[in-house]
């Protein structure tokens, strides 16, 4: 049972944390409050309701806030062995499951399950556990834990064997993969992974679809959901927020440093991601290639407003990743560019300011991810733009469940039919696109950060 210091009364996990810590040269302490939808939609329960967010320290400054005994009220940071983490986050979680889930194995050479991955395995058991055990102890008399994504999903399993009491939730960010290409894992693993999950009251998808996949996955693997219930939560866009925040200074400042980058008169297409591999930018600026080949009216009309952020760079796949989008950039200037026109217009630098701006601008976006979960962007576009934008967005994006009936639709894998959808995204009359827009940003915001975790919190406490 709990200990003594164990008295919240709603708990979440999750592999990051809301703050983070950075060690100035003077050996102080710096917190970066992070953001995102789980940030805000757990500050809709308000600052008595007992709740805490266990996490892990991930870098240096977190691991040294920990050892200093320094923290944030609501917060417990898991100082995990360095090489412990490692090996579950990028050798599992980032390199495996994430992998699995958004189905971007090269299969003729890859995966290869062999004795390293079977002791990066280990490493993922011991983080799992030590986020099972920390919130056990946490945790009140049939305490509320919603535990969070792909980095934990040994939790809820590991957790029941620990306290029966507890009310349990797991919600998976990610897509979720077909039973065919999810046994692609050892069978003992899978088992393993549907096992963990399965030790949770309520299980949280984005769409139907993941959902669908994941209850596929159990009856073949493990006989089906046991107790378990699922349930879909399209995350949607803070509205409220994103608006606000689109017309402060520096998003002002940002857009007149861009419109220059631009040019006068000029259409954009825009597209804000990290460079995963998963986003499809390399295929996105192939199909930007073909729009100015096969209509070459659009040249020097329009311009590619490309945000491309470096991420998970600790990995050589997702390093190389960047560098093709800098080069195919870089090559596409150079083959069409004129002294007067910047086709490409490539940032790598995050600036969530420079990316309001962007969504502001849009006459066009560009979402055509090879799978994701469901991607806010395609969401929050709509929500800020100024005078209405076109959506181009891949059916293989969550978000297609919701907004697809007024965006134009690609498969994400068709450069050339990409090509044709971004000119008729171009050709949009006003009028058309405006209604669009309106529609997309109403069906954006049907689920906003705040609602989106109230409903999971009182479905797994029984009252939804």
């Amino acid at each position: 049972m709990a200990s003594a210091r164990g008295a919240h009364q709603i708990l979440v996990a999750s592999n990051r944390g809301p703050v983070s810590y950075d060690v100035r040269d003077d050996g102080s302490l710096h917190a970066r409050r992070g953001g995102g939808g789980l940030v805000s939609g757990l500050s809709a329960i308000g600052p008595d309701a007992g709740a805490l967010w266990v996490c892990a320290a991930l870098g240096d400054g977190d691991r040294e806030a920990v050892g200093r005994g320094v923290g944030e009220d609501g917060v417990r940071m898991l100082d995990i062995d360095a090489g412990v983490h490692a090996d579950a986050y990028n050798g599992i979680a980032n390199s495996v499951l994430w992998f699995v889930h958004h189905m971007l194995y090269q299969t003729p050479l890859e995966p290869v399950f062999g004795t390293e991955f079977r002791r990066q395995w280990a490493a993922y058991e011991t983080y799992n556990r030590a986020f099972a055990e920390a919130l056990a102890e946490e945790a009140a008399e049939g305490a509320a834990v919603l535990v969070q994504d792909y980095h934990l999903t040994l939790v809820p399993g590991m957790l029941r064997e620990l306290r029966p009491d507890l009310l349990i939730s797991h919600f998976s960010h990610t897509p979720w993969a077909p039973a065919d290409y999810f046994r692609m894992l050892p069978d003992d693993i899978a088992e393993q992974v549907l096992r963990g999950m399965l030790g949770a009251d309520r299980l949280g998808f984005l769409t139907h679809r993941w959902a669908d996949a994941f209850t596929a996955c159990a009856e073949q693997l493990v006989g089906g959901l046991g107790g378990t219930r699922t349930g879909v939560y399209g995350l949607g866009a803070d509205a409220d927020f994103l608006r606000a925040r689109s017309h402060e200074a520096d998003v002002e400042e940002r857009m007149a440093a861009l419109r220059e980058q631009i040019g006068e008169g000029r259409r954009t297409i825009v597209r804000v991601d990290r460079t995963e591999l998963s986003k499809n930018i390399v295929r996105g600026l192939l199909a930007y290639r073909q729009l100015l080949d096969d209509r070459p009216e659009w040249r020097e009309r329009v311009v590619h407003v490309a945000f491309a952020y470096p991420s998970r760079q600790d990995l050589a796949v997702y390093r190389d990743y960047t560098a093709e989008v800098r080069r195919l950039a870089d090559e596409i200037n150079s083959a069409y560019g004129t002294p007067g026109w910047t086709p490409v217009v490539l940032h790598v630098k995050d600036d969530f300011a420079r990316s309001l701006a962007a969504y502001r601008l849009a006459d066009v976006a560009l979402v055509n991810p090879i799978r994701d979960g469901m991607n806010l962007v395609a969401k929050e576009v709509p929500v800020v733009s100024d005078a209405g934008c076109a959506l181009v967005l891949s059916r293989e994006a969550g978000a297609y469940e919701e907004l697809g009936a007024d965006a134009v639709v690609v498969n994400p894998y068709d450069v050339v039919g990409t090509a044709r959808a971004l000119h008729e995204a171009l050709e949009m009359a006003p009028e058309e696109r405006a209604g669009r827009n309106k529609r997309l940003a109403e069906a954006a915001t049907a689920l906003p950060p705040a609602r989106w975790f109230l409903e999971q919190l009182e479905a797994l406490r029984g009252r939804g």
